[in-house]
């Protein structure tokens, strides 16, 4: 990549931070629910929350890889955007198999 070029993220990069130590939180209360003892369900619960806020942030990035990286690859040439959407599907792939 260019130096020149940013990642599509960057307009967005402190809200990403921000809901990445948040992320970071519930795990670390996950521990400490582990470490207590907690109800299995209440634990299972909070895996569901984490995950769905992991969920939530991997397809912002994916967005803004689409619409920024994909983008200005297939205005370079077909076969860049070609190599950006391959990479993006394997992306894909691999979110829909966690």
């Amino acid at each position: 990549m260019d130096e020149k070029q940013q990642h599509g993220y960057i307009g967005r990069k402190d809200d990403y931070l921000r809901r990445l130590r948040r992320i970071e939180g519930q795990a670390r209360g996950l521990q400490r629910m582990v470490e207590e003892e907690a109800y299995c369900i209440d634990i299972l619960t909070q895996v569901s929350a984490m995950t769905k806020a992991l969920q939530a942030v991997s397809l912002g990035l994916l967005e803004e890889h689409m619409s920024h990286c994909v983008m200005h690859a297939a205005q370079e040439s077909d076969t860049a955007g070609q190599e950006k959407i391959d990479e993006a599907m394997a992306a894909i792939e691999r979110l829909v198999k966690s």
